[in-house]
C-alpha cells in the first residue's frame, strides 16, 4: 500500500509521514530528500543549479538508498546535510527541471516496488503515485510555517525573513510547468495550522484504515 503526502515546505511532512510509517510498520521514504541531495551534491561539484546542466548526469551517477529511515548516496548518510539555509534555497529551482523530476521519479517508484510506503514530497499524490491507495495533502499557513522553522532554531533568518523565504518557496513550488504543488482530486485536505501532530496523525491513520477495508472488500468480492 501507499500513504502519498503532499504539501508546501515546513507543513511538517516529514514529522507526519514518520509517525505513521511507525504506528502503522510502512517504510517512511522522503522525496525531498532526493532532490535535497542533488542540490548538495551539485553544490559540492560546482555544478550551477542555475543553469541546470549536468543535472541528469549527476543524478545517474548517484546511488541512492534508504537505511533506518534516512538517505545514503553510496555508503555516505547524507541525512546531516540536507537541510541548510543554501540548500533551502536552491532545491526548489534544482526539483523545478522536468528532466530531473523524470529520473527522480523513476527511483523512487524503483525503491518502493511492492513494499507498504508513507512517502511525502510534493507531487507524490499527482504525479509520482497517482493510483495510490491513500491520498493526503497536508497544509497550513505561511505563518504557522515560519514560525515552526524559527522555533526549531536550524535557521540563521528571522522570523519575517522565513515568511518571505516561505512564500516565495510556495509560489515556485505552485508555478513548476511540471510536478507543481497542487490537491489531487481524490486526496484528503488537512490544515494542520491549529492541530497537534497526535491529531494529524490520527486523521491520516482513520484514512487509511478506511482504505484498507476498501482493498479487502474488493479483494473478497473478486474472490467470490
Amino acid at each position: 500500500m501507499i500513504v502519498a503526502i503532499d504539501g508546501p515546505a515546513g507543513v511538517g511532512k516529514s514529522t507526519i509521514a514518520k509517525a505513521i510509517a511507525q504506528r502503522s510498520a510502512f517504510f517512511y521514504i522522503s522525496s525531498g530528500k532526493f532532490y535535497r541531495a542533488v542540490t548538495l551534491y551539485a553544490l559540492e561539484q560546482g555544478i550551477d543549479v542555475e543553469k541546470k546542466e549536468g543535472l541528469v548526469d549527476l543524478v545517474a551517477s548517484l546511488s541512492f538508498s534508504i537505511r533506518q529511515g534516512e538517505l545514503y548516496i553510496g555508503a555516505r548518510n547524507v541525512e546531516p546535510f540536507l537541510h541548510t539555509d543554501r540548500i533551502d534555497a536552491l532545491v526548489a529551482t534544482v526539483s523545478a527541471y522536468p528532466p530531473l523530476r523524470e529520473e527522480i521519479n523513476k527511483a523512487l517508484r524503483k525503491t518502493t516496488a511492492e513494499m507498504n510506503v508513507v512517502m511525502e514530497g510534493r507531487d507524490i499524490t499527482t504525479v509520482v503515485f497517482p493510483d495510490a491507495e491513500v491520498k493526503i495533502f497536508l497544509d497550513a499557513s505561511v505563518e504557522t510555517r515560519a514560525m515552526r522553522r524559527f522555533r526549531q532554531g536550524t535557521s540563521e533568518l528571522s522570523y519575517d525573513e522565513l515568511v518571505d523565504s516561505i512564500r516565495s518557496r510556495d509560489t515556485i513550488d505552485r508555478e513548476k510547468p511540471v510536478g507543481g504543488l497542487k490537491v489531487a482530486d481524490d486526496a484528503l485536505y488537512i490544515d494542520s495550522s491549529d492541530l497537534t501532530i497526535d491529531q494529524v496523525c490520527e486523521k491520516v491513520v482513520q484514512e487509511i484504515f478506511r482504505a484498507e477495508q476498501k482493498v479487502n472488500q474488493e479483494k473478497d468480492g473478486s474472490d467470490d
